[in-house]
């Protein structure tokens, strides 16, 4: 038996699979790496995570003494997080993260595992980096976690990438180099039920979100190869980087 959707990852059943990815960070870190580094420039004041979800990095954030507030488009997904122990920690609102305002002002601003991807055009994408640098103070930094664009494994004229065979699951990257697109699409085999589904994205690069930033006012701090602050180098499949606002 099989079931096909196209918005596979933040409706009711993609929000109850969420949590169950073997990958939790883009470079296979634990939570905790991350959540060190975001403590750490979250330095005891507020934070503010673009793309929440099901808090699996917003919980164990919050209680590290942060006071974690976020946005998300998807009600089954934030359902889950006000679900789990501590999410009632968490100060989550429904909306557009390149456009929804929270009332605060923020020492970090932060969004995660890709999430930059998931807003689909250049104008939107540049939106997020001015709607970041106007919820930052003076001193304050915007955080991505993002991979880097793997058109290196396409080859002259084809279109698809697959980038995972299991046994319960298979995964094909389908890019439109022209637009920046990329569909990623997935066939998973979940209680003997196949499972395919597809999502809508656009790739980014470091330079072009180096760009965004300065336009909104913010400028580059540091640039890391992963969650352990390795150097980002030609061979680095991901990056994490930190925008300050002046």
């Amino acid at each position: 038996m099989s079931r096909s959707s196209d918005e596979p990852f933040f409706d009711e059943a993609g929000a109850a699979r969420y949590d169950d990815d073997p990958m939790p960070m883009v470079d296979g870190s634990p939570i905790e790496a991350a959540v060190e580094v975001l403590a750490s420039l979250a330095d005891g004041g507020e934070a503010l995570e673009f793309g929440i979800g099901t808090g699996r990095v917003a919980i164990p954030l919050a209680s590290r003494g942060v006071a974690v507030h976020g946005i998300d488009s998807s009600e089954p997904m934030l359902r889950r997080l006000r679900a789990k122990p501590g999410g009632g920690d968490v100060h989550a609102v429904r909306g557009d993260f390149a456009s929804t305002r929270v009332d605060s002002s923020f020492l970090l601003v932060f969004l995660v595992f890709n999430t930059i991807e998931n807003v689909t055009s250049q104008a939107a994408q540049a939106a997020v980096f001015r709607n970041a640098a106007a919820h930052l103070r003076s001193g304050g930094t915007f955080v991505v976690e993002v991979t880097v664009p793997d058109l290196r494994r396409l080859p002259p004229g084809e279109r698809f990438v697959v980038f995972d065979v299991g046994e319960e699951h298979w995964g094909i990257d389908e890019y439109d180099v022209a637009s920046q697109g990329l569909i990623s699409h997935h066939l998973s085999t979940v209680d003997g039920t196949l499972l395919r589904s597809s999502g809508s994205f656009r790739y980014v690069w470091p330079s072009e979100l180096d760009l965004m930033a300065e336009l909104a006012g913010l400028r580059l701090r540091s640039r890391w190869g992963g969650w352990g602050r390795e150097p980002f180098t030609n061979e680095s499949r991901m990056h994490v980087s930190i925008w300050e606002k002046p």
